[in-house]
C-alpha cells in the first residue's frame, strides 16, 4: 500500500433509481464524492449494489452512469485498483466492467491483508440464518441457464421485467422493514460463525443501509457500509486505522436506513 495512499469502501448507490434524491442528484453525489478522493486513493472496493439493475448482454450494457462510469475510468487509468462486488439487484455483472475499466469482479466474499491488518468483504446478501427464499431464488439467478435465458430476451422487455421486479422488491422490503428487526442482525451471527475459524480485524459488508461500527469478539469490527439514498456512507483505510465516515449527512427526520435491499 503507497505511502499516503488509502483505501476506500462503499456499497449501495442503487444507480439508476430515483429515491429521496433524484437519480442524476445521486449519481453527480458520488462523482463528487470520487473527485475528492482521487489524490489519496490506492483502492477502491464498491460492494454490491452499485447498480439497482444490472444486465450485459453480449453487445448491450443498460444505459446511463456516463459520469459515474468516466470518473471510474478516470481513476483507473491513473492507477487505482478497483474491485466490484455482485450484489443482489447488479449479480449479473460478467466482463465488461474488466474490458473497459480493468475491475476485478467478486461474486462472493474477499479477504486480503494490508499493513498487517486482515480484512473480510462481503456484499451481505444471504448470509446467516433465515431469507431461506431468498436464498434459493439467489441460486437460480445466479445460475448459467437463467443467465442464458434472460439474455435471448430483447433489451427493451429484459430491462422493463427487471426494472418491475426492483419495484417488487422495493415494496415487499418497506413491509419487512417495518417489523421489528432481530437483536442481533443475520450478517452479524454469520461473522461470529466466521471468525470461530480465523480471525480478521474488519468485517465489512453493505445490503442492510444501515451504517454500522461495532465490535465483535478478540477485537473484530464488524463494519456495515450503510448506502448513497440517505446516509452517503463510506469507509476508508489509511493503513492504520479504518473510519467509517459520511460525505453528507442523512438530512434530520430522515432515518438512516433504507427498504431498498
Amino acid at each position: 500500500m503507497p505511502t499516503g495512499k488509502n483505501i476506500y469502501f462503499a456499497s449501495d448507490m442503487h444507480l439508476g433509481i430515483g429515491a429521496q434524491t433524484s437519480a442524476r442528484e445521486r449519481e453527480d453525489k458520488v462523482v463528487r464524492w470520487l473527485d475528492m478522493i482521487k489524490d489519496d486513493v490506492a483502492e477502491l472496493f464498491l460492494v454490491g449494489d452499485v447498480f439497482d439493475f444490472w444486465f450485459e448482454y453480449k453487445t448491450v450494457v443498460p444505459k446511463g452512469y456516463i459520469r459515474f462510469l468516466g470518473k471510474l475510468a478516470q481513476l483507473t487509468d491513473a492507477g487505482v485498483k478497483l474491485y466490484m462486488f455482485k450484489g443482489n439487484h447488479d449479480m449479473w455483472m460478467f466482463d465488461y466492467f474488466e474490458n473497459e475499466l480493468n475491475a476485478t469482479i467478486i461474486p462472493n466474499e474477499f479477504t486480503f491483508e494490508r499493513n498487517g491488518k486482515s480484512f473480510y468483504l462481503h456484499h451481505g446478501d444471504g448470509l446467516g440464518p433465515g431469507d431461506k427464499k431468498y436464498k434459493f431464488l439467489k441460486k437460480i439467478f445466479r445460475s448459467k441457464l437463467c443467465q442464458w435465458a434472460f439474455a435471448r430476451l430483447h433489451p427493451n422487455f429484459g430491462i422493463g421485467i427487471a426494472g418491475a421486479w426492483s419495484h417488487k422488491s422495493k415494496v415487499t422490503n418497506a413491509r419487512i422493514g417495518e417489523k421489528k428487526l432481530h437483536p442481533q442482525e443475520w450478517i452479524e451471527l454469520y461473522s461470529k460463525e466466521v471468525l470461530q475459524t480465523r480471525h480478521y480485524d474488519y468485517m465489512i459488508y453493505g445490503h442492510r443501509h444501515r451504517p454500522m461500527d461495532k465490535p465483535l469478539i478478540n477485537n473484530t469490527r464488524y463494519i456495515n457500509l450503510g448506502d448513497w439514498i440517505y446516509n452517503f456512507s463510506y469507509a476508508v483505510f489509511d493503513g492504520v486505522k479504518l473510519e467509517l465516515k459520511y460525505f453528507e449527512k442523512a438530512k434530520d427526520g430522515v432515518p438512516e436506513w433504507s427498504s431498498v435491499i
